[in-house]
């Protein structure tokens, strides 16, 4: 008996491939063009091959900003995704208390990214800003403008304080779906509290755990209008990173050549970086399994 297709649901999908076609693949094969062209102005472009690419690939300047991009990465994940962790383990998981942190988590989250940097960048100050006046108080010499260690504090401070949330919702949502007859196995078992942790609630967490090392990686490697607004970049090229780097080169400087081959190879190490990630993670949730 031939089973009838029915192809009718393809409508339905139409009008996101279509939106994902004028928001993301045009976009990207313009920026494709742009890495292989050179133009004088007036509109006029001529073959450039690989030039721009080898320029990016070679430039110390870049390289720079990929190492501080790094570093920035791997202490926001260092930082992060353990604090996340604690959160969740901490909050309430029924009754009223529960809504209430569940709400406070949240709200973090809520806050556009400008007005994130503009909120640290005020607060900061030694001037008017409450952190930065009670630490000068405390006769601590704090300024972020200035000194690049406080600089990369206050970023990352910022950053955790940002997104620590996310990474305790998702393992929330994890804990969540444990079931009560677990942690009384665990009881009854004599287990402590470590034994649960590693034994039960880990192993139920590493699904959103993936989740959350990918999306914290991938917005702290993006990572742009926070540090912008807060220390444009310094002092100096502190705190310079990758995309900073990006749009000078594109909106400051107007090397759209180069710019265009820089944001694919950017693109391309967010794409390997993630699948490392996710491969490891997966492996790493294989072996526990056996």
């Amino acid at each position: 008996m031939n089973k009838t297709t029915n192809h009718r649901a393809w409508f339905l999908v139409l009008p996101v491939l279509v939106l994902v076609a004028f928001s993301a693949v045009i976009p990207l094969m313009t920026v494709v063009n742009y890495s292989v062209q050179d133009t004088f102005g007036n509109n006029e472009f001529f073959w450039a091959g690989l030039e721009w690419f080898e320029d990016v690939l070679s430039s110390e300047r870049i390289r720079d900003a990929f190492v501080r991009q790094l570093l920035f990465s791997a202490i926001i994940l260092i930082i992060e995704i353990p604090l996340g962790i604690v959160v969740a383990i901490n909050m309430p998981k029924k009754g009223a208390w529960s809504s209430v942190c569940l709400i406070l988590m949240a709200l973090p989250l809520l806050i556009p990214w400008n007005v994130v940097g503009t909120i640290w960048q005020v607060f900061g100050r030694v001037d008017i800003g409450l952190l930065g006046h009670t630490l000068a108080a405390l006769g601590i010499d704090y300024n972020y403008t200035r000194d690049i260690e406080d600089a990369w504090i206050t970023v990352v401070v910022m950053d955790v304080w940002h997104w620590t949330s996310l990474v305790a919702l998702l393992c929330f949502a994890g804990l969540k779906s444990i079931p009560d007859a677990y942690y009384q196995a665990a009881k009854i078992d004599s287990a402590s509290r470590w034994k649960v942790f590693r034994y039960i609630e880990l192993p139920k967490m590493q699904g959103v755990l993936l989740i959350a090392v990918l999306l914290r990686f991938m917005d702290s490697f993006m990572i742009y209008t926070e540090p912008f607004v807060v220390t444009g970049g310094g002092p100096g090229n502190a705190t310079t990173f990758l995309s900073i780097d990006l749009v000078k080169m594109a909106i400051g400087q107007f090397d759209l050549g180069p710019a265009a081959a820089f944001s694919i190879v950017y693109f391309l190490i967010i794409m390997l970086f993630s699948y490392v990630f996710y491969t490891v993670m997966k492996t790493l949730e294989k072996a526990e399994r056996k």
